[in-house]
């Protein structure tokens, strides 16, 4: 028996994205042209929230700005053409490429 070891409170965890970015069972990592973007299924879309979207047959980033989706390239989806959108999930992080060629070694 015993009591615990006062050195545990000085073990530091290893540090990995998973844990950093809360990725879990309902996030979704996809590949973007600049690194990864990390979607979570689970959460609720809020006003200013970027998000995966469907629509017309393809995946895009949108922001929600009032009753509108605003997307990447600047065109705004409201209306009636809400009703074609899917939102896929909440984009929680954004992890971008530090460089651009395949080389390990600098």
């Amino acid at each position: 028996m015993g009591f615990p070891s006062p050195a545990q409170d000085y073990v530091e965890r290893r540090m990995s994205a998973e844990a950093y970015c809360q990725i879990d069972n309902n996030s979704l990592v996809i590949e973007t042209s600049s690194g990864y973007a990390v979607i979570n299924r689970a959460l609720r879309c809020q006003q200013r929230s970027t998000v995966l979207i469907q629509f017309h047959g393809h995946s895009q980033f949108a922001k929600l700005l009032g009753q509108a989706f605003i997307t990447d390239d600047g065109d705004a989806i409201e209306g009636e053409a809400l009703d074609e959108v899917n939102v896929i999930g909440v984009v929680t992080f954004f992890i971008h490429r530090t460089r651009e060629d395949d080389c390990p070694v600098m």
